[in-house]
């Protein structure tokens, strides 16, 4: 009797050099426990030297690995047809004048930017004419709203990257790691297009 085995390929795996890919690793097997050991230790692909950071496996190729090993069976594919394999070397150690010539440049740029836009919109002139209007007096420098718009301004730049140092403020994301995600998501269907068109290019050369 033919059995049917469900396939849902990940969206992106992370693997050290030379590492041997198996189906377990990079896909979700639904099959009879018979056959779920055996198809989820099959070898789909070994990361060598030649292969560039960004490797894309594609779910014919899981698919025919499958069936020479199992002809018997019925595969029925689910979601993505390509999984991104990400070659990650080992980790570097963090330099530590590099962070902090980095942490200096991030601090003063955004100090700056800042400071520009206040400059813009004429903030200093606003709040000491609200002062002005509130008190009736004149002060050049109207510190009872300043220091809480700067307090104010810190906590609301925390609440907009919902984090506060590494911990996480709420479940939500914030719209910068929306963004980065968005950014990923380009950039994977990017790969995933252009592994298309170099493997189209090689079939018709030969």
């Amino acid at each position: 009797m033919e059995q049917t085995v469900y396939i849902r390929l990940r969206h992106r795996l992370q693997v050290r050099p030379r590492a041997s890919i198996f189906v377990k690793d990079i896909a979700q097997i639904i099959a009879d426990e018979q056959i779920y050991t055996q198809l989820g230790n099959l070898k789909v692909y070994e990361v060598s030297e030649k292969d560039q950071n960004m490797i894309v496996v594609d779910v014919m190729k899981v698919i025919r690995e499958i069936i020479k090993k199992q002809p018997d069976v019925e595969i029925q594919t689910i979601g993505p047809s390509q999984v991104i394999i990400e070659v990650i070397a080992k980790k570097r150690r963090i330099s530590i004048p590099l962070f902090f010539i980095v942490w200096l440049l991030l601090f003063f740029g955004a100090a700056l930017t800042i400071m520009n836009f206040h400059e813009d919109v004429s903030m200093r002139i606003v709040q000491q004419r609200i002062y002005t209007i509130m008190t009736g007096e004149i002060d050049s420098k109207p510190l009872i709203f300043q220091i809480p718009y700067s307090i104010g301004l810190g906590a609301g730049m925390i609440l907009f990257f919902n984090h506060l140092f590494k911990k996480r403020l709420n479940e939500e994301p914030s719209p910068l790691e929306v963004e980065m995600f968005n950014y990923q998501m380009d950039l994977d269907n990017y790969i995933t297009m252009h592994q298309n068109k170099e493997s189209m290019k090689n079939i018709d050369d030969h």
